[in-house]
């Protein structure tokens, strides 16, 4: 039995609900992760998660391996227990933070220098496995070979076969039965790639299946194709995660072909920078218009920042360089995103999912 177990529950065309069952605990789908990179979301924690209605939260492997170290969450209990946390967590592989700092790569593994003192890491598929079981994350993720968008055909092969022989090294390396292991499908936007690289995964028989390297430079029009390809492919009672994309262009686009489950920092990451997620688009809220705005950062956002708050004092917070406005306006963008994921939950079940995502698409397309 995989130590994930997802029952599909409503069907609007591609578009899908469901619950994924994990060894601790389940997470209702479609889902966004907010990425708490080193263990904690940047500003906010655990009793944020809580009162925002997370289930499920990302740390980074990459990250944590680095500081504190496995070794020491492990003491702790685990990721959830070293932070507080009483939901699920997710560890990516750190695949993604190692190859954006230009390693060395062979089929072997990657050899890295610490972002933190320099010092020189070697990490395999094997060490990724071994990190992450200690890290005690209800999911982990298999060390996969990210290639930048637009790469030329031969690098993207490469990685391709590079990430399918470290899945399957990976598969056999991985022991803990309370913990579920995803596999990864690469490919760039290349449909055949992507059907490829889908079936080589697919035969390894993962528990979840995460569709990665997307969003990394190409536009929305040439992921959206690979990404159908691979999701072919992906058998329907196994999690698919599409890794790295929160764009709510991208989050209903994926949603219609099938996807589950998302992650993104790119919700608190604006927010630390002034910018707000509404059903309006984009709004800057360090802009001087907003100086003797009364109004919240968006009326239909249920959301305790806009119950409390209004736009003036929130471009007053940034003006004065208030760390407060940076938390408020993340809390802010992750309630929103999850408003988005129940929209969508709910639109699934009603067979009206199309409506919600032309709506999403004519302020955010």
């Amino acid at each position: 039995m995989h130590p994930v177990r997802f029952t599909p529950l409503s069907l609007d065309g591609a578009a899908r609900t469901g619950t994924a069952q994990t060894a601790r605990g389940t997470y209702r789908t479609p889902c966004f992760m907010p990425v708490g990179t080193r263990g904690a979301i940047k500003y906010l924690s655990a009793v944020d998660y809580e009162s925002l209605g997370a289930e499920i939260v990302l740390g980074n492997t990459y990250h944590l391996m680095l500081r504190p170290g496995a070794d020491t969450v492990e003491r702790f209990g685990g990721l959830g227990k070293f932070a507080g946390w009483r939901g699920l967590t997710l560890t990516d592989s750190g695949g993604f933070q190692i190859f954006s700092l230009e390693p060395k790569v062979d089929d072997d593994g990657v050899t890295f220098r610490s972002t933190y003192d320099g010092s020189s890491h070697r990490f395999t598929p094997e060490l990724a496995v071994e990190v992450q079981q200690k890290l005690g994350a209800d999911i982990q993720m298999v060390l996969d070979v990210c290639p930048p968008l637009p790469s030329p055909p031969d690098v993207v092969r490469l990685a391709l076969e590079r990430t399918s022989a470290w899945a399957q090294r990976a598969r056999g390396h991985h022991t803990r039965t309370d913990q579920a292991l995803f596999g990864i499908v690469q490919g760039g936007i290349s449909p055949a790639l992507r059907r490829e690289s889908a079936e080589r995964t697919v035969a390894l028989e993962f528990d979840g299946y995460g569709i990665g390297g997307l969003s990394v430079g190409e536009t929305r029009d040439e992921m959206l194709p690979a990404l159908a390809a691979a999701l072919e492919v992906i058998p329907t009672d196994r999690p698919r995660y599409l890794m790295g994309v929160g764009d709510p262009a991208s989050l209903v686009e994926a949603i219609a072909l099938g996807v589950d489950q998302f992650d993104c920092v790119m919700q608190t990451r604006l927010g630390r920078h002034g910018t707000a997620f509404t059903d309006q688009g984009r709004l800057n809220v360090k802009n001087a218009r907003f100086a003797h705005d009364e109004s919240p950062l968006d009326d239909a956002c249920p959301c305790d920042v806009c119950a409390r708050h209004t736009r003036g004092y929130l471009r007053h917070l940034f003006q004065v360089n208030e760390p407060t406005a940076s938390r408020l306006v993340s809390l802010h963008n992750i309630a929103w995103t999850f408003h988005l994921m129940n929209r969508a939950r709910s639109a699934i079940e009603s067979g009206t999912f199309d409506v919600l995502r032309r709506s999403v698409l004519a302020t955010w397309g």
